[in-house]
């Protein structure tokens, strides 16, 4: 058995339930999480903690991409063997890491993705989308299913939700529809989950104006 997995299953069995413990997410629509099968699940980035609230969803090995500077820090270790594929936010391009993830698809695995690439400070419901997500559905097949998280990580208090949608499906169709399609149902998710006071705080860009502004 490779020695990645072992580790990574060894890390769930202890952060899981502490997680469920310190946090108690809220967690819809998981049943849209197959059981088998190359599968990518991408959402909205929050926090530093939106991995393992996405890890804790499924019984499945999850492979995030993750910034490379976690890889290459004092607990690189620790993020290898949970299975994270490294990316470097300050490259255009990441061709390394788009590699390694295809091939997880492509053995049948997981792989979960923020489109966003960052955390999101700003008042913006969703910041532009990267492409990763879209070109690893298009070249795989493997559906992308959206998720989107909302509320507030809170120690022993129901705070956290997170919220899964039907997937978004390749069908033949270029990256950019693809893209497109996922950055509106995610904004859909957010927009239904979040309370009204918080929706409306947020502005909303649509993915056309995005582009228009790069």
């Amino acid at each position: 058995m490779d020695r990645s997995y072992i580790i990574y299953k060894l890390l769930r069995a202890v952060f899981k339930p502490l997680f469920h413990i310190l946090y108690r997410p809220v967690i819809v629509g998981r049943e849209y999480i197959p059981k088998n099968g190359a599968v990518v699940v991408a959402g909205n980035h929050k926090h530093a903690l939106d991995p393992i609230l996405v890890d804790v969803c499924t019984k499945r090995v999850v492979h995030t991409l993750a910034k490379k500077e976690l890889h290459d820090g004092r607990f690189g270790a620790f993020f290898r063997g949970a299975g994270t594929i490294p990316v470097d936010l300050h490259s255009a391009h990441n061709p390394a890491a788009l590699d390694a993830a295809i091939k997880v698809l492509q053995t049948g695995g997981m792989i979960n993705v923020s489109p966003e690439a960052k955390r999101n400070y700003t008042n913006e419901l969703l910041l532009p989308f990267k492409f990763g997500a879209a070109v690893m559905s298009h070249r795989t097949g493997a559906p992308v299913i959206p998720y989107a998280i909302t509320g507030e990580y809170r120690l022993f208090r129901r705070g956290i939700k997170i919220v899964f949608g039907a997937p978004v499906h390749a069908d033949g169709r270029e990256p950019d529809d693809i893209n497109r399609e996922l950055y509106d149902t995610i904004a859909g998710l957010l927009r239904d989950t979040m309370p009204d006071s918080q929706r409306d705080s947020r502005n909303f860009t649509s993915y056309d104006e995005w582009r228009d502004r790069s």
